[in-house]
């Protein structure tokens, strides 16, 4: 077996470690000042004027739908080749996701697609920024005037990505990122809602917190909420990443055109088409099998290089074909032929700050040989 290759690893200094140490000898873990200075710098970096911590990207998802009034009756449009959580979050609060299928160059969700399936039941769309690919969201942001939809960036894969100057997540009504350890930065849990809506925000800082107000007190509810807090701790951690994200993009860019070089023209092989004016956030590295082969393939491939040593997985199943979403709304195999036909060839191969030209060329060696 060859020596292990990690498919994620989290980009941590010592200054990481001083800071989260700063806070357990400070006494103050949760609700103390670290939490202001995190979202204070985040709205800053995102071009927003507000932003909201919470425990993770799933958990701003929700809190913006349950902010936004959205639940049983409503309809959300979204799409089917993302984690579950983009289209959960809807569910969650009894609305239901609706599915249009994906651009196959660039595997988002394919905004042409989107007006045609507004309906009267139709309250928001959330694009989700793939891999760290904005969407095209001038599109969707004026169909969703012309309609009054809301407009949610599932933005937790693209925090650093750009189109022309504008931030991800700073482009809809609100934006939401995720901190799991695999992103381009981490808080080890957690996530952020940014925003320009000020109500909005202030909004889900209730929900955030047991739907305490900021003017009550520690036993005054005035709303349902949950505890969706993200600790000082954790906002130390966040605050020292966010202050080295130009250098962790570009480390992150420096293995992406490593495998560019070696992969670009393999005509086995297609890799995410970016669109034009758009700076990637790289937050995976994500192949597409060409046409001949079938997913079986893909999956003995997946294996073989686990076998070997190489960290692997298969980016997305697609969400309408997973369990429950089958079972409660029927959807099958062949409702969006773009997404599926993508998510049975796709391999995604290490991706960190710390891998070395050697190790990408073991496992553009190691994949090719398999082809």
């Amino acid at each position: 077996m060859l020596h292990s290759i990690d498919l994620a690893k989290p980009n941590i200094t010592e200054a990481e470690v001083n800071a989260v140490v700063g806070v357990l000898r400070s006494g103050r873990l949760s609700l103390g000042p670290k939490l202001a200075e995190f979202e204070e710098a985040f709205a800053t970096y995102c071009h927003t004027t507000e932003a909201v911590a919470c425990s993770s990207g799933t958990a701003g998802l929700h809190l913006l739908i349950k902010a936004m009034e959205i639940g049983a009756g409503d309809e959300v449009i979204t799409t089917p080749f993302s984690f579950v959580a983009s289209a959960n979050c809807a569910l969650i609060e009894g609305a239901r996701p609706v599915f249009v299928d994906i651009d196959p160059a660039t595997w988002n969700i394919d905004p042409a697609l989107i007006e045609p399936a507004v309906t009267e039941k139709t309250k928001a769309v959330i694009p989700v920024h793939v891999f760290g690919q904005p969407v095209d969201m001038d599109v969707i942001t004026v169909m969703a005037q012309r309609h009054g939809l809301r407009v949610i960036e599932d933005s937790c894969e693209a925090l650093g990505s750009r189109d022309g100057d504008r931030p991800a997540g700073s482009m809809g009504d609100a934006g939401v990122f995720g901190f799991y350890p695999n992103k381009q930065m981490t808080t080890g849990e957690g996530g952020m809602i940014v925003t320009s809506d000020a109500d909005l925000a202030r909004m889900c800082r209730s929900l955030r917190n047991q739907g305490r107000d900021g003017n009550g007190g520690w036993l005054a509810h005035p709303r349902l909420g949950y505890n969706y807090r993200l600790s000082d701790i954790n906002c130390a951690l966040g605050l020292v990443q966010l202050s080295r994200m130009d250098e962790i993009v570009a480390a992150r860019a420096r293995v992406e055109s490593l495998y560019r070089e070696r992969l670009g023209a393999e005509e086995r092989l297609a890799m995410q088409a970016v669109r034009p004016n758009v700076a990637m956030s790289w937050f995976v590295l994500v192949v597409r099998l060409s046409e001949e082969y079938v997913q079986a393939d893909r999956d003995r491939i997946l294996k073989e290089l686990s076998g070997r040593g190489i960290g692997c997985s298969n980016y997305f199943v697609p969400i309408h074909l997973q369990p429950f979403y089958v079972e409660r709304f029927g959807h099958k195999p062949g409702d969006f032929p773009v997404c599926e036909a993508l998510a049975q060839r796709t391999i995604a191969l290490p991706f960190h700050h710390e891998l070395t030209e050697a190790d990408v060329d073991t496992v553009c060696g190691e994949l090719l040989s398999l082809l």
